[in-house]
């Protein structure tokens, strides 16, 4: 069974989840959660806990790679050393992650984007129902922020987001979007795909029930709360999200190589 890796090197593991983090993005443009410059994934960095990357705003998920993306603290300012030639930070991400990595230091990586399903259930203001199996996976793990003000371009807006947020793992932003924040990169863009899908399933059942005057069927609450420890939990959301990489490194023929002679200043 395949495990998150381990790396003694604080230089390697900082070079693998910036390579990890470009490939969520090339992932995210894959399932087509990308919309127009809206949208953002970020990674706690390994040497510096109190900074994160992000993509530069402006770029295409599809084109993303390592060497483009910015190192930002939590104060929203890009660390001129490390980050790459495009300067420009999207103002939202920095006010939605930055709250995020502050207030819960277990998070690893973020992120948030405005997909189909997800924009259209979050217009309902309800969370998700265990209706299926994998529905149970954010079963009393998600939360709704039921706030809409506009565009994120405010510290208070970012910290409003992060406490509805809580513990837990996901997010519905009404009127908006979702966010999911985990350990890592392959649990945040498995359960983000789950998420995503869970919104397009719900909402069919309810459409599909309502012909018939009835209401989908929920799981009893027992039996969803011990699926949700199995499916839901973070080595549930890993072992998920790891073929996805497997995937995407058989289609592009690109997989992690570090050579310890080119480390990065700190």
């Amino acid at each position: 069974m395949p495990l998150p890796p381990t790396f003694s090197d604080p230089f390697e593991h900082r070079a693998f989840l910036k390579f990890r983090l470009a490939q969520a993005y090339r992932i995210f443009a894959k399932y087509g959660y990308d919309e127009g410059v809206a949208g953002h994934i970020t990674v706690r960095d390994p040497i510096r806990p109190d900074c994160y990357w992000v993509n530069p705003w402006g770029v295409h998920f599809k084109l993303i790679q390592p060497e483009m993306l910015l190192l930002v603290n939590h104060e929203g300012k890009i660390q001129e050393k490390e980050s790459g030639p495009s300067r420009f930070l999207n103002r939202a991400a920095y006010m939605i992650h930055s709250a995020i990595h502050e207030a819960r230091p277990d998070v690893i990586c973020a992120a948030h984007s405005h997909t189909t399903y997800a924009k259209a259930f979050g217009t309902l203001g309800v969370p998700l129902d265990p209706i299926t199996q994998d529905s149970c996976a954010f079963y009393e793990d998600h939360a709704l922020y039921s706030e809409f003000r506009g565009i994120v371009d405010d510290r208070e807006e970012g910290l409003a987001i992060a406490t509805a947020l809580g513990s837990k793992k996901a997010a519905i932003l009404q009127n908006h979007g979702i966010l999911v924040a985990t350990k890592s990169i392959e649990s945040t863009v498995f359960f983000f795909i789950s998420m995503e899908k869970c919104c397009q399933v719900q909402m069919l059942a309810e459409q599909a029930a309502a012909a018939l005057g009835q209401r989908p069927r929920l799981i009893d609450p027992e039996n969803a709360a011990q699926t949700q420890k199995q499916l839901g939990s973070e080595i549930g959301g890993w072992l998920n999200g790891f073929p996805e990489f497997q995937l995407l490194e058989h289609e592009e023929g690109n997989r992690f190589e570090y050579i310890s002679a080119h480390k990065e200043v700190m």
